[in-house]
């Protein structure tokens, strides 16, 4: 294979990685804001049996979120889906989208770069 179909292949894989991410940020940026805020199946299921007030505490009954405690990185800068200090949560959430994807990329893109210098076993 030539240098010239190499370096081709080359530019359209960094084109499609390129554009792959381009989405990925978009889509945690923008679309990840228009997410219910509402219980998904699991934390649904955890409050079934518990009785709430109007601010969404559990008042009574007998359920599994009864029990549940705050987790020990519940203030942390990205905890909740957002980033604390930011008032404006269409905001908050896709710049914590964004940074996870980010984060995502950095560790993915660094592990692949390890694993790949080291080539084949037995080499």
């Amino acid at each position: 294979m030539s240098n010239h179909t190499t370096g081709r292949s080359r530019v359209r894989l960094a084109v499609f990685l390129g554009l792959g991410l381009l989405v990925a940020l978009l889509l945690a940026g923008v679309v990840s804001s228009a997410a219910s805020s509402k219980p998904d199946g699991l934390d649904a299921t955890a409050r079934e049996g518990c009785t709430f007030n109007a601010d969404d505490e559990i008042t009574g009954g007998n359920c599994l979120a009864k029990s549940a405690k705050e987790h020990d990185l519940g203030d942390s800068p990205l905890a909740d889906y957002g980033i604390r200090g930011i008032d404006n949560s269409f905001v908050s959430t896709g710049l914590s989208g964004v940074a996870g994807v980010l984060l995502v990329a950095a560790v993915g893109g660094g592990l692949f770069w390890v694993l790949r210098r080291r080539g084949p076993a037995g080499q």
